[in-house]
């Protein structure tokens, strides 16, 4: 197998690996196992479990930011862009969700590299986040900076424990998920919320 094929598939493993223990309770010598390989192949390509964890960790960052970056770009506003945002996210994450796991892994390694990943990453959402609430707080004739900050922070809260909920129950499919938020935004809101406020 070439070197670029190989790599993936040990990041591949590596992630599923991190995200289901965290990159704290992981060895390199799970990873060795679980794809079939030996460790010193592994710090041939990666350099140290710190290595392998920020490619990983650029992937999954990536990967989340390029799909909220598209639905961003839907058009959509209100709580029309919150669902279809998390509707793109639980599609991405299909079979995945280390994705999600590994980019919000509380024991990541503070080293210079995972903390500029995990800067940028952070960086990008709240950016993404403040657009989106933005949008919603126009609408409804609300231009206070502070009722933004706030918001921003409320909607963060709710997106993160969504994708997380969803993580922890493997056996609901994104579609169903999607379908659960809308009745959950439907329930919170009112039934016509998100279509009126996307108008």
């Amino acid at each position: 197998m070439a070197r670029p094929e190989r790599e993936q598939q040990i990041l591949e493993v590596a992630g599923r690996v991190f995200g289901a223990r965290g990159f704290a309770a992981t060895n390199v010598a799970d990873i060795a196992r679980e794809a079939g390989i030996s460790k010193p192949l592994i710090y041939n390509y990666f350099g140290s479990k710190e290595g392998l964890f920020e490619r990983c960790l650029g992937e999954a960052s990536d990967l989340l930011i390029d799909e909220i970056e598209r639905t961003a770009a839907l058009g959509v506003v209100g709580l029309a862009r919150a669902l279809a945002t998390l509707d793109g996210v639980f599609g991405v994450l299909a079979g995945r969700t280390w994705v999600w796991q590994v980019a919000n892994d509380p024991t990541a390694p503070r080293t210079p590299g995972a903390d500029a990943l995990l800067g940028s990453y952070r960086e990008r959402l709240e950016g993404l986040a403040h657009d989106g609430v933005g949008e919603l707080l126009a609408l409804a004739g609300d231009d206070d900076p502070l009722d933004l900050a706030a918001l921003v922070a409320v909607w963060s809260s709710v997106f993160a424990s969504l994708v997380d909920w969803w993580c922890a129950h493997p056996g609901v499919t994104p579609e169903e998920m999607s379908a659960r938020c809308e009745r959950l935004f439907a329930a919170v809101f009112g039934a016509d919320a998100a279509t009126t406020l996307s108008a």
